[in-house]
């Protein structure tokens, strides 16, 4: 008599090959790039069957949407960037604190993820429906710095000239991927020069110059 598996053991297999996927696919991705990477490609760097991998993802744009999602956060649990504990206490720091531990967030996130944004920025000017994923990463990280930019003016004056909007948006700046690519792959810089230089950066930027803002 056959007998099925149970579900805690199918869920931990399904676990593990989605996992053994999107490790391959960033491989081959950062290798090859998006374009010249192929499903069966990403199939046999992965141990899998190709229809295994149709089946598990539908499409390679799929796989690149979880995979930035998996990167991005460091894990797969299932729990929005803004519902992270380290959000909660980021928030409830002092403002420059709270721009401290931003930073320092922002840089283990692109330690991790910036090989696959360029990725996904390289191969949005050839592929409109990478370009849409492109669009709505920095969308999402607007969100999350419009959130840490009204955390920050419900708690201080901001510098003068600067509202909770403008604050936002230059957050979004200093904390771009694309400096932090340039920087760190291209120029050199270690992943701390980065977050040393994007700490002072917010601080001077958003916070007035007075000893309590800091």
């Amino acid at each position: 008599m056959v007998t099925s598996k149970p579900a805690g053991v199918r869920a931990a297999k399904t676990a593990a090959t989605r996992a053994r996927v999107l490790a391959a696919a960033k491989k081959l991705f950062v290798e090859r790039g998006y374009a010249t990477t192929t499903m069966q490609a990403i199939a046999t760097e992965a141990g899998v069957a190709v229809q295994t991998l149709y089946f598990t993802f539908a499409t390679k744009r799929a796989i690149l949407s979880e995979l930035l999602d998996v990167e991005v956060a460091g894990d797969s649990a299932p729990i929005a960037t803004l519902d992270r504990p380290w959000v909660a206490e980021a928030m409830a720091a002092s403002p420059a604190g709270q721009l401290r531990m931003l930073a320092a967030a922002t840089a283990r996130i692109h330690d991790r993820v910036v090989p696959i944004l360029e990725v996904v920025r390289s191969a949005a000017a050839i592929d409109p429906e990478i370009a849409e994923l492109w669009q709505i990463n920095i969308a999402q990280r607007h969100t999350v710095l419009t959130a840490f930019a009204g955390a920050l003016a419900a708690k201080t004056d901001l510098r003068a000239g600067i509202n909770a909007a403008r604050a936002a948006d230059i957050s979004l700046a200093v904390l771009s991927p694309e400096t932090y690519h340039l920087l760190v792959r291209e120029r050199g810089w270690s992943v701390e020069n980065w977050r040393e230089w994007a700490e002072d950066a917010l601080i001077r930027q958003l916070l007035p110059d007075r000893p309590d803002s800091r």
